[in-house]
């Protein structure tokens, strides 16, 4: 497990904070007081010290004593073995070997939890707290914040302090929590509802890191080489810092909010973004190729292999302007994604709006996302097949006279809708679609038939292809169908 991290290519770089004031023992925000750690694993931690002190590192859940050396800047590092998952508060004691300038000096982290840990990441839908965003409700989300610790005593979150560097930054800052109320106010509430559901599904401690940012694009979460060869994007300093609007800044969350956070030890990552993408030039339809490096680059910088990444597709939602029925496009750019980065799988979140949120960026019924992307790791990351958590994915279609015939895969609990089927639309030739007078299910082989009087001789269906389309068409566990198009003409 260890030769996963190869520590003589994962650098820490210097950026400020090089050294501690006096050659005290310092660490990073996310190395503190609260913390869950990886279970069964080895785990890094690191910080700053005196320039080649020795340090002795004593863990409380085996009772072992370890040592490294600080280098010639004072940074230092290590791996400790955790062992199984726990409840019980662990300690870890820092100390340097001897004293400096005669007094000891040392540095005990307390209550620390071992278990799951997840990054959670993206734009505004992962930021949002509980307590929601003004003009925004997240559903039951002040009563699950006041409740989070009888529920789910073993969830800890570290919220990434929001802020843009130009440089790569070492630290952030941020604290751990428990889900004692306050703190889980602000909590983001698509990981919450991920972390509790997991913790109560293993019986373990989850730890969330959640590094997200309203408004970023995924271009914000990504670091200056790949950027370079991306022509639509001014990496002149200057420039970035005079882009409009301030939050979807190219680069500067990855330096600022990643970096200081990516050699933390992962289980995994979830990722809820795409709304700052929508139909913004080659950011837009080039979408699956961006969020793939995105994703190499995160997990380079992490050292673990391809670590799951899990993400949520953007809601239904009302844009104008520019991004106006752009919205479809990017959703398929995001479904692509999955077949071009490993170990990775979309949740849909088609069904989950009100009709009055039409023009809300941020739907209320977060829950239900944490859930699902708690159901995806639990089937794809923890071996537990039996959970079905995805929809109908669209296989192929046959035309038959009037009629198209639409196939499906992913239906381990078949189409579980049979009357009442809407957000289907069919085109004949002249490419112009029209609502499904008929959308009917046909339980013998789990096909949908779909057909419009006013296409007399169909070519191609869309289901849901709008910026706000909800539709009606579900499978197992009651999830969506992701929203799909047979045709490939241009918008």
């Amino acid at each position: 497990m260890a030769a996963l991290f190869c520590l003589a290519i994962i650098p820490l770089i210097a950026i400020y904070l090089t050294s501690s004031p006096a050659g005290e023992i310092r660490l990073p925000a996310v190395i503190g007081d609260h913390m869950v750690l990886q279970r069964n694993t080895e785990v890094r931690l690191w910080g700053w010290a005196s320039p080649h002190c020795q340090l002795r590192i004593h863990t409380s859940w085996d009772n072992a004593s370890h040592a490294t050396q600080a280098n010639d800047e004072g940074r230092w590092q290590i791996l400790l073995p955790t062992g199984d998952a726990t409840t019980k508060p662990q300690q870890i004691e820092i100390r340097e070997s001897g004293n400096f300038g005669g007094r000891s000096n040392a540095i005990t982290i307390n209550d620390i939890l071992i278990g799951e840990v997840w990054l959670a990441s993206g734009q505004s839908n992962m930021e949002m707290p509980l307590k929601g965003f003004p003009g925004c409700a997240v559903q039951g989300g002040m009563n699950d914040a006041i409740l989070a610790h009888q529920r789910s005593p073993y969830v800890r979150m570290m919220n990434v302090r929001l802020h843009q560097s130009a440089q790569e930054l070492e630290d952030c800052q941020g604290q751990w929590t428990d889900s004692h109320y306050p703190n889980t106010l602000d909590w983001s509430a698509t990981a919450y509802y991920f972390a509790s559901t997991l913790s109560e599904a293993l019986q373990v401690p989850v730890g969330i890191v959640n590094a997200a940012y309203g408004g970023a694009s995924v271009e914000s979460w990504t670091n200056h080489q790949i950027l370079e060869q991306y022509q639509d994007i001014d990496l002149d300093t200057t420039h970035i810092w005079a882009h409009l609007p301030h939050y979807n800044r190219p680069l500067l969350m990855y330096n600022a909010m990643f970096c200081p956070i990516r050699h933390y030890t992962y289980r995994g990552i979830l990722w809820y973004q795409g709304e700052s993408n929508v139909g913004i030039g080659p950011s837009s339809t080039q979408y699956a190729q961006r969020l793939a490096n995105m994703v190499q680059l995160w997990r380079d910088s992490i050292g673990l292999g391809d670590i799951p990444f899990i993400y949520a597709e953007i809601a239904p939602y009302r844009y104008d302007g520019d991004q106006r029925e752009r919205a479809p496009y990017l959703r398929e750019q995001q479904y692509l994604a999955q077949s071009i980065i490993p170990n990775s799988y979309m949740i849909s979140t088609n069904d989950l709006v009100e009709p009055y949120e039409v023009y809300n960026i941020h739907p209320r019924q977060k829950s239900v996302v944490g859930q699902r992307l708690c159901w995806a790791a639990l089937h794809n990351t923890y071996g537990q097949e039996q959970v079905c958590w995805a929809g109908p994915r669209y296989k192929d279609m046959e035309i038959r006279r009037d009629t198209c015939v639409v196939n499906f895969t992913d239906l381990p609990m078949g189409i579980c809708r049979n009357y009442d089927i809407r957000g289907f639309e069919v085109a004949g030739a002249d490419r112009r679609f029209y609502p499904a007078d008929e959308a009917l299910f046909r339980w013998q082989t789990n096909q949908m038939l779909v057909r419009s009087t006013r296409v007399p001789h169909p070519v191609a269906v869309r289901y849901c292809f709008h910026d706000w389309q909800p539709g009606t068409l579900i499978g197992g566990n009651e999830l969506p169908a992701f929203p799909f198009r047979t045709d490939q003409w241009e918008p």
